[in-house]
């Protein structure tokens, strides 16, 4: 049986598919498109569930890609039960996307999430009025606390065997004459399985993609525009507008008869709050919190790192009593064992606090705070507010930053944003940040490189948008309340960011490692060092074995750490590079040619020419940059 879940942004619903799934997810994009889904197998007694977890969307309206691609895979049918997550603090609105899925006539089951946050609010919602409503099943759950969470497959499965196909709720009877009319002109061909009265609403609410089908059919499509002229003379304002205002008129007679609103709970979390978004004091909560969480990555990574790599090194240094010095065995198992120390002692020590306090402040609800108190400031370079959320996923890794870049209206912002996101350090660079300048030099120079690179991405903000001018809306966003992270999806959310790393870097970095090994061995390496040393040597001021490191950079970033280690012989770089040297690198690291992985997204989101245009961009920055801090900072050093 396939279960779908679909519900608004900040419902919980992607909560609720991680404490089902667990670990157990597939990310898959739909056919010819780079908006994802998440799904995953759950067995429970003699049924399977595949559950997959949809874009979270507004309506069915299809504004973005998103939710017109969560609207065709409802109506393709291929799920046999559709789960509507709902927030059930903000339930009189988050029904007005129930009755659009109500609409399309799929067996459905409603989700109330966050029921515990409703109360708080002094909502008390009767289920069983509200099932009889709809004529499906209602349920409550408690995401971040498991509970209620079991109901959901013996639910979807009461819904399967009985075909339970939730109720319709009608407009005022003019408007349902309108849609009627329409109903009994809609061409065969365009009904595929679709129920007509949905396409009938979404013709009059003026829906592109449907407008553009039934444009070979002359007639039909005079036929909406008349009614939709009708509705708007009658009315006094446009189709879609009246159609929206008998959609909430509707949420909102639904809400009082299923819902008693009484005297919320005080609560210690709205002073906090407030204190988090003021327009004074937010922005130096904001840089503390950030400060914080950067300098518990530094302390841990560098208490953990220390013992691990002396032991890899003590090791390493005792191979030439088992092999040969100069045997090609001693050079793989000698490059190998670099890999592993990588990896094991540089890698995941940073990674594995990095991905905590970034999915704490996540579960928190702190990101869209965040967002919001930057909104103010992404003005001010030209861009729209909502570029913050496609620069913070940046952080935690790139390509899903270039990728959440499709939720701008503009194709300028697009571009924009995705070339300043690939400028942002992602964990790999912030491993690179960490495991060098962090733990040779110390956390104060770290974050210097952090405010270093923000500087520059404002800089180059306000470049662009001289160049490319536009207005820039404003921002409008969902600010879910602030909670409590649970240890249970901290620790799976974790896991899931580190699983990455663990699976697809580290082969990666063991097998460039022992690469790296061969190349020397042969002396290949010294081949390629001494064609990179104009630029490594002359231009930045490096040792010239670190050439090649920066060419493994190009796979991931954090190979080039890695690959120096090995580069230089060493895991103690303070011996053989000066600090001047240590930043040089990491700026060059932190700039140049995005990982392929992000050239990859860039492709796909802003086109082949315009990703060329990137790289060279990324790449003469990051030489810039490099000279002009190794002139600085060698004046004063």
């Amino acid at each position: 049986m396939k279960i779908a879940f679909i519900g608004q942004p900040n419902a919980g619903k992607s909560t609720i598919f991680n404490g089902l799934a667990g670990y157990k997810t597939v990310t898959a994009n739909f056919p010819g498109q780079t908006v994802h889904y998440t799904v995953s197998k759950v067995t429970v007694g003699e049924y399977t569930f595949e559950i997959i977890d949809l874009p979270g969307i507004y309506s069915l309206t299809a504004i973005d890609k998103a939710e017109l691609e969560s609207r065709r895979f409802i109506l393709s049918r291929k799920a046999d039960v559709v789960i509507n997550i709902i927030d059930a603090s903000t339930l009189s609105r988050s029904l007005e996307l129930t009755l659009q899925l109500a609409e399309l006539q799929v067996p459905m089951v409603i989700c109330l999430n966050m029921i515990d946050e409703a109360r708080r609010k002094g909502i008390e919602i009767d289920l069983e009025k509200l099932s009889k409503i709809f004529g499906v099943p209602v349920i409550e759950t408690i995401a971040n606390k498991g509970i209620g969470l079991d109901k959901i497959f013996s639910s979807a499965k009461e819904v399967f065997e009985k075909k339970l196909i939730p109720n319709i709720q009608f407009f005022h009877k003019d408007i349902e004459e309108k849609i009627e009319e329409i109903e009994k002109h809609i061409p065969k061909a365009l009904l595929n399985n679709i129920p007509r009265r949905y396409i009938a609403i979404k013709l009059l609410e003026g829906d592109k993609e449907l407008l553009e089908e039934i444009s070979e059919y002359p007639d039909f499509l005079n036929k909406i525009l008349e009614t939709r002229e009708e509705i708007k003379i009658s009315h006094g304002r446009h189709a879609d507008t009246v159609i929206s205002s008998e959609r909430h008129a509707l949420t909102m007679n639904i809400f009082e008869e299923v819902a008693k609103v009484g005297e919320p709970a005080k609560s210690i979390r709205e002073k906090i709050d407030d204190l988090l978004t003021n327009r004074y004091l937010g922005y130096p909560f904001l840089v503390a919190i950030l400060f914080g969480i950067f300098f518990i990555v530094f302390e841990i990574g560098k208490i953990i790192e220390e013992p691990v790599v002396n032991n890899f090194e003590s090791f390493i240094q005792n191979l030439p009593l088992y092999l040969d010095k100069n045997s090609f065995e001693f050079y793989l198992l000698k490059g190998l064992l670099e890999g592993l120390s990588g990896g094991v002692g540089v890698a995941i020590p940073y990674l594995i606090p990095f991905f905590i306090g970034l999915t704490v402040l996540e579960d928190i609800g702190y990101l869209p705070r965040m967002a919001f108190l930057m909104d103010t400031i992404m003005h001010r370079i030209g861009l729209h507010g909502k570029s913050v959320l496609p620069f913070i996923v940046s952080y935690g890794c790139n390509v899903p930053g270039v990728m959440a870049t499709r939720i701008l209206e503009s194709s300028r912002d697009r571009f924009i944003t995705a070339t300043l996101s690939v400028f942002i350090p992602c964990a790999a660079r912030t491993t690179v940040i960490f495991g060098l300048v962090g733990a040779y030099i110390g956390g104060f120079a770290a974050a210097g490189l952090y405010l270093f690179n923000l500087i520059v991405i404002m800089i180059f903000g306000k470049i662009f948008t001289r160049f490319l001018p536009e207005i820039t809306p404003g921002l409008i966003m969902e600010i879910p309340p602030l909670r409590i992270p649970t240890f249970k999806n901290v620790f799976m959310k974790t896991w899931l960011r580190l699983k990455d790393f663990i699976l697809v870097a580290w082969p990666l970095l063991l097998v460039s490692s022992v690469i790296l090994s061969v190349l020397e061995y042969s002396g290949f390496s010294r081949l390629l060092n001494q064609a990179f040393s104009p630029i490594v040597n002359w231009v930045l001021g490096l040792p010239e074995d670190t050439g090649i490191t920066l060419l493994f950079g190009i796979l991931r970033k954090e190979l080039s750490m890695i690959m120096l280690f090995q580069a230089m012989d060493t895991t103690n770089l303070g011996e053989v590079m000066t600090n001047v040297q240590l930043i040089v690198f990491t700026i060059f690291t932190i700039f140049y040619m995005p990982c392929i992985g992000t050239v990859g997204a860039l492709i796909k989101e802003v086109g082949g020419k315009k990703t060329i245009f990137i790289i060279l961009l990324t790449i003469i920055t990051a030489l810039i940059l490099s000279l002009f801090m190794r002139l600085v900072l060698s004046a004063f050093f």
